[in-house]
């Protein structure tokens, strides 16, 4: 063997064992930034080239990184060139731009002449190694060319491999990072969960974004049915105003990095230092806005510090809503409490017992359409043996008219006793309700006072349903309806007149409220007048209770059972 063969051979060995070693080396690393920098000064060293550089293609463009450069040059690690062909035009590796009347980008000062070795796998391009000619001159030879060309192809692996363990590596790390703020949130909602006090949940969150963000300034505004809160805050000069807080809750976007514009508009968020707004929902709905801060350590908030903010912020406005809730079922019970109370009241305030009248069957029933309500009856004694009957209707429901036939039936108590006529007491009452109640109340009023030894009924109707008279054996009714205005609505500027009417065996005299015949069925039809005159000649053999019972049960078979409103009767049988 030729001594020149023995040597060929022996080089070719070295230099297998030198790729084997560095291909070893390079794709056992774990570094992108350790392979490049080993292929630069190997290819160099190795082939005697002064100036060498490697480029990284930018994703999805035609434009190149400098990671890597070694040599005098104009460029820096870090800038980015243009490279006027596309990697995907050539099958070779190695690409001499000279050789192939392409316009070389220059990288270093001088020299434009050298080769660009492609860096890929077989379905990315990754960049190039470029390097120049050797350092006396010289071309790379056939031999040198292809022992870079492995070494590129091997190179290109260890790059792949180590961009994919360092995205394994940062998806490890936002996982990890993840799993943390799960278990800080879990561990918030189980705090948040125990919360019933509203300082306190601002001052766990105010805390949680000190811990876990950085942030040292912020605020949270609340809408609490339509009107906003601050409910929690933290660093700010002063709080926002009530226009501020508006503006502030009206900026459409989901997450505001805040721009100049939104500055000048708002000069609040500029003195507070306020960086981003970020709003939170509710079943779909705005109900809160946390404004803050950048971090302490003075970075910008990214979108994964964002999410939990959000996410914490979720978790305090259910916690906040859940306290308004328990409010409001306090309130309620305790109104409820309040109403039950109230309905005892005024069930007192109802004749327990009606007084034993001679010749006359008596029967009298309310039902209100709420717990409290604003129908009046009453049937007592005056200090003359007499007997007074009475009947009011109070405009609305519930407590508030519940309140006035309260009034009502004090103000009756007490001007028994005087010795006036029905007509001057009328007056009285019409006066004192309409100084003491709201101009929108007014009371429907039917009042008699009985004489029994003469059989004898004085009445006045102050603008209520007129009561029904019903002769023995007649089919027609008289309608109780003189008198003078309902009360409340004006000061008594006229008398009330006093109208007289003799009761006598088998009469029978119905005093109702609107609840009656003011009731409408499910299509819309009203029960009426007419059906209540129908039915009380249809059913006048019976006694005064078992018609009140005969009427009640027919209004409730017309509609269904649901009162609209109040229903009180009071049925007075001659006997």
């Amino acid at each position: 063997m030729s001594k020149v063969k023995q040597n060929k051979e022996t080089r070719s060995r070295f230099e297998l064992k030198m790729l084997l070693e560095t291909s070893r080396l390079l794709i056992e690393s774990r570094e992108t930034d350790f392979v490049l920098n080993n292929l630069l000064l190997i290819t160099m060293g190795k082939m005697l080239v002064p100036r060498g550089a490697i480029l990284i293609q930018v994703p999805g463009k035609n434009e190149y990184i400098i990671t890597k450069i070694k040599g005098r040059s104009r460029l820096s690690e870090g800038d980015r060139i243009e490279i006027p062909w596309s990697p995907n035009e050539f099958d070779r590796i190695a690409i001499d731009p000279q050789k192939l009347g392409l316009n070389s980008p220059e990288l270093f000062e001088g020299q434009n002449r050298g080769l660009y070795f492609n860096l890929k796998t077989s379905n990315h391009h990754l960049g190039y190694l470029y390097l120049s000619r050797k350092g006396n001159d010289e071309l790379l030879s056939d031999h040198e060319i292809e022992f870079i060309e492995s070494l590129s192809i091997i190179s290109s692996v260890a790059i792949a491999n180590s961009r994919m363990f360092s995205e394994m590596r940062e998806i490890n790390r936002k996982l990890d990072r993840k799993v943390y703020e799960l278990n800080t949130l879990f561990d918030l909602s189980k705090d948040f969960s125990l919360m019933v006090d509203r300082e306190k949940i601002a001052s766990t969150f105010k805390f949680a974004l000190l811990g876990q963000l950085l942030i040292r300034k912020f605020f949270l505004i609340y809408n609490m049915n339509g009107k906003l809160e601050l409910m929690a805050s933290s660093g700010l000069q002063k709080a926002p105003n009530k226009k501020q807080r508006k503006q502030i809750f009206d900026l459409p976007e989901d997450i505001l990095e805040l721009q100049p514009e939104h500055y000048e508009a708002l000069p609040f968020l500029k003195e507070n230092e306020i960086a981003a707004l970020t709003a939170l929902q509710l079943q779909g709905e705005k109900t809160a806005v946390v404004g803050v801060s950048k971090k302490a350590n003075k970075e910008d908030l990214t979108r994964p510090d964002f999410n939990f903010l959000q996410s914490l912020g979720n978790l305090a406005i259910l916690s906040i809503q859940k306290t308004l809730f328990l409010e409001e079922r306090i309130e309620k019970e305790k109104l409820e409490e309040e109403i039950n109370i109230a309905k005892n009241i005024q069930k007192g305030l109802f004749p327990e017992t009606l007084p034993n009248i001679p010749n006359l069957d008596l029967a009298a029933k309310n039902i209100p359409s709420q717990q409290v309500g604003g129908d009046y009856y009453d049937i007592v004694e005056t200090p003359d043996a007499n007997f007074i009957t009475a009947i009011g209707d109070v405009t609305g429901k519930g407590i508030p008219a519940a309140l006035l036939m309260a009034n009502l039936q004090s103000m009756l108590h007490v001007l028994l006793p005087v010795d006036i006529t029905l007509g001057e007491a009328t007056g009285r009452i019409n006066n004192l309700i309409y100084e003491n109640t709201p101009s929108d109340k007014f009371i429907t009023f039917f009042w008699a006072k009985y004489f029994h030894a003469e059989s004898r009924l004085k009445y006045i109707n102050a603008g209520h349903n007129p009561p029904l008279l019903l002769r023995k054996e007649k089919n027609e009714f008289e309608e109780l309806s003189e008198g003078g205005l309902i009360l409340g609505a004006m000061p008594t500027l006229t008398p009330y007149e006093e109208t007289a009417i003799t009761l006598n065996n088998g009469d029978i005299l119905v005093m109702y409220t609107d609840g009656v015949t003011e009731t409408f069925n499910r299509i819309g039809e009203e029960y009426g007048e007419e059906n209540l005159q129908k039915l009380i000649l249809e059913n006048r053999s019976q006694s005064a209770g078992e018609l009140i019972d005969t009427i009640v049960q027919d209004v409730k078979n017309f509609n269904a059972g649901k009162l609209a409103d109040d229903l009180t009767l009071i049925v007075i049988k001659a006997t």
